[in-house]
């Protein structure tokens, strides 16, 4: 290849790329879709996709009158997470407000609770819980097991033996939701962004009508996937550094490991997103179906990735398509970079299986465009 015929297609290059990025970003609505949607979404859902159980109401039925039964009653009542205790004088109304939602738990103290705890130190009640609610009420649980365990009903309690264990939470030592959940939403909503932007690309060239213009044009089948993809890999990428830019400034979230293998990381996730996104673009016949086709992709995407729920505790065989989805492993790096200072070997372990994914995902997009083009 002469420098003159390089020069030619860097030049075509250009040209396309330039074009693309003004049908993204000419229209001002567009550029607000684009960049604040997913900024938003970051703050929300950063708050509301949480699985911290708080604000919620307790019935608790009190049939003893000693102060070992008080004492549990207060205890529920100091409680931060409970915003209101429900005091009922039957067992029939206690049932009645776990059955009609208006109550995640229910407690039953017995009449000789307290003589119990006299005798023998401690003693038992029953603890009713919606199961509906399946997962804030195991929460729940966990919350009112370590109310009862720091209950102590003599006024010298007996000092924690030598063996007794403690519990040190590495990374996170405040259990802050909000230092998990943040970097995860970057990876996804960058995810989302970089697969929605090139999911239209050749959708709306088509249902515009100017598709037929790459038909007749001397750009190959690369030129044109490298014009999809670059202005799509440009304008996530600072959508993704804007958002880990929010996570240390506003959320105030430690960022410990290295910038420079997390760009690297990004570029690779993004570069993967493109070729799915290709791909979808390149099957569907309007913005719609494109659109649709993202979303069929995108959601099980982030179901099966490990956002939601570890990985292994998935079916072999989810586990196993896990390792096929870019998110799974750039979930890894994102929160490895902020909280683990991950040293590069670790990155590294899942930067070759992003580079792969791009490679495979970017081939198929180029296969799929060529055919649309012949």
């Amino acid at each position: 290849m002469s420098y003159q015929h390089f020069r030619v297609i860097l030049i075509r290059l250009y040209a396309q790329f330039v074009k693309e990025l003004l049908c993204i970003l000419r229209d001002p609505r567009n550029r607000v879709v684009v960049f604040v949607p997913p900024l938003l979404q970051l703050l929300i859902f950063s708050y509301a996709a949480t699985l911290e159980v708080s604000n919620v109401d307790i019935a608790v039925y009190n049939q003893d009158t000693g102060r070992e039964a008080q004492e549990v009653v207060w205890r529920l009542e100091a409680a931060r997470f409970i915003t209101q205790v429900h005091h009922v004088h039957s067992n029939t109304v206690l049932r009645e407000q776990l059955a009609q939602g208006k109550v995640i738990a229910a407690i039953a103290i017995p009449s000789d609770f307290s003589r119990t705890v006299a005798i023998e130190g401690s003693g038992r009640a029953q603890v009713l819980v919606d199961g509906r609610r399946s997962n804030s009420g195991q929460i729940v649980v966990g919350y009112l097991s370590v109310i009862a365990k720091n209950i102590h009903f003599t006024a010298d309690p007996t000092p924690l033996p030598e063996t007794s264990v403690v519990v040190r939470h590495w990374f996170n030592p405040n259990l802050v939701y909000l230092w998990f959940m943040v970097p995860c939403l970057t990876g996804t909503l960058a995810f989302f962004s970089a697969l929605m932007i090139t999911a239209l690309s050749i959708a709306r060239e088509r249902e515009l009508g100017t598709f037929d213009q790459l038909l007749v044009s001397p750009a190959s089948t690369l030129e044109i996937i490298l014009s999809k993809s670059l202005p799509a890999l440009v304008i996530s990428t600072l959508l993704a550094l804007l958002m880990i830019s929010m996570a240390i400034w506003f959320f105030r979230i430690p960022f410990t490991g290295s910038f420079g293998l997390l760009l690297i990381g990004l570029i690779l996730f993004i570069l993967s997103a493109v070729g799915i996104g290709l791909v979808v673009s390149a099957i569907s016949m309007t913005q719609q179906q494109a659109i649709l086709g993202g979303f069929v992709i995108g959601v099980p995407t982030v179901l099966i990735s490990g956002f939601a729920t570890p990985v292994e505790n998935m079916p072999a065989v989810l586990q196993w398509l896990a390792q096929a989805i870019p998110l799974t492993h750039f979930l890894v790096i994102i929160e490895g970079s902020f909280l683990k200072a991950m040293p590069p070997g670790d990155i590294l372990a899942s930067l070759w299986p992003l580079a792969v994914i791009a490679a495979v995902t970017l081939t198929m997009a180029t296969v799929f465009v060529r055919g649309r083009l012949q």
